[in-house]
């Protein structure tokens, strides 16, 4: 790849890129650029996960209108915050003349070495937190299925059906080479997409208008962790700005409508779950998951059918990529832990054996590790650390003409986006402690 700093023009139209993806095949150099639909999937697809599961339950409180009026401010925060980590990124290559290599690296690079060890914490916490919500809800969905498919009287145990998911993908990745992976990645995104397809054709007939009507607006609190976790894709940028050669109005599109079809998607959801579930299934105590009911056949069969369907290779897909996520954490700060074959299963194990403990030993444990997966992890690595990036880039880069902003506001945005991420942190912090909830 050859970094350029200049913007030079090309059949008279101006070329923004900052450097050329170039690769020698043939004994000559090709242009490899990135694509926008490509980036743009990527996005799409990073975001759209087993987050998505959670949605109904801590949005149920609140009711259809309320709910979809959060997840639209959600959006827009973190979008802001894409847009920040997009402009770092951008910005170091037009200062350096090189590629950023990472999200992990980037804040080292901008925050030091303080700022880098945090990051790496809210991130390893954040990949752990989300396998455990993996495995015991993809655990209870596999248990569930089977006992019906097979005539079971008795659901077994849901620890189960933690180890059991565990242990069958674990195994699959373990012993599967990476072609194979991603091809069976692939298959099972068909599935999640086909099914998810059906579940708004048949949902939108079992839709009740009268759920429209179910508001309460003190109710949203709850939800926020959850939408964080739904909408989050920030590792993913740097890796579209590089291909996107630092073409700063490819990247803007690539982030804006990348995040946007999730979002579609995650408001049709929600309106079409919601709406499916009639007022008397809803209980006061505890958490109510209308998954749960949906799935067991509540509103028809076949729409418990897909429910489990979509469920299942949602929470499955979501499992590999996190899973492949804190495998390239692992072999990144230890340099014993490269992929050789003597050492595999030593990491596998190492992944894979603390969230399956925990998730055996607290299968309920789904919606507390979304909770705080959002509050905390996401809250830092989305929200502060980003503001925080951008802060000392423009300051260290004033006297620089060639920093440009993605994002406008100036500090004001700035100090916004830092304090709703410290507000979140502080709010479950008093709520672990005893406190009432303060929002």
């Amino acid at each position: 790849m050859t970094p350029t700093k200049t913007v030079f023009k090309s059949n008279s139209k101006a070329v923004t890129r900052l450097f050329s993806r170039l690769e020698f095949n043939e004994n000559k150099f090709s242009h490899q650029p990135g694509s926008v639909l490509g980036s743009t999937a990527l996005i799409a697809g990073t975001t759209v996960g087993a987050g998505i599961l959670a949605l109904p339950a801590v949005t149920l409180p609140s009711g259809i209108v309320p709910s979809t009026v959060l997840l639209i401010a959600v959006w827009l925060y973190t979008l802001i915050s894409g847009l920040l980590v997009a402009e770092v990124s951008v910005n170091a290559m037009r200062l350096e003349g090189r590629l950023s290599v990472g999200l992990l690296a980037m804040v080292e690079r901008t925050l030091g070495f303080v700022g880098a060890r945090i990051a790496g914490g809210a991130y390893l916490f954040l990949h752990y937190a989300l396998l455990v919500a993996y495995v015991t809800q993809g655990g209870d969905i596999l248990v569930s299925a089977a006992a019906k498919v097979w005539g079971m009287p008795n659901i077994p145990p849901a620890w189960v059906g933690t180890m059991t998911f565990t242990l069958l993908f674990g195994s699959i990745m373990y012993l599967g080479r990476e072609k194979f992976i991603e091809k069976l990645n692939s298959a099972f995104v068909a599935i999640v997409i086909t099914s998810f397809l059906g579940l708004l054709f048949l949902g939108g007939s079992q839709v009740k208008s009268v759920q429209f009507l179910c508001q309460d607006w003190t109710a949203l609190g709850g939800a926020v962790s959850v939408m964080l976790v739904a909408l989050f894709y920030h590792n993913v940028v740097p890796v579209v700005v590089t291909q996107l050669e630092g073409d700063i109005p490819k990247i803007r599109q690539s982030i804006i409508v990348g995040s946007l079809i999730p979002l579609i998607m995650f408001l049709a959801w929600n309106a079409v779950i919601l709406g499916s579930v009639s007022a008397d299934m809803v209980e006061s105590a505890a958490i109510f998951d209308p998954l749960q009911i949906l799935r067991a056949g509540g509103a028809g069969e076949w729409l418990g059918v897909l429910l489990s369907i979509f469920s299942e290779f949602a929470i499955a897909t979501s499992f590999i990529g996190f899973v492949y996520g804190l495998l390239d954490f692992f072999k990144d700060i230890s340099p014993v832990a490269q992929d050789k074959s003597a050492n595999r299963l030593p990491l596998y194990s190492l992944v894979l054996l603390p969230p399956m403990s925990l998730g055996a030993i607290n299968p309920g444990i789904f919606f507390t590790a979304l909770d705080f997966a959002g509050t905390f992890s996401i809250s830092i690595l989305g929200g502060i650390i980003p503001a925080l990036m951008t802060w000392k880039q423009r300051q260290e880069q004033q006297s620089h003409s060639i920093n440009q902003s993605l994002v406008p506001g100036g500090k004001v945005t700035l100090i916004v986006m830092i304090g709703i991420a410290s507000v979140l942190i502080i709010k479950q912090i008093l709520s672990m402690n005893g406190y009432s909830n303060p929002i």
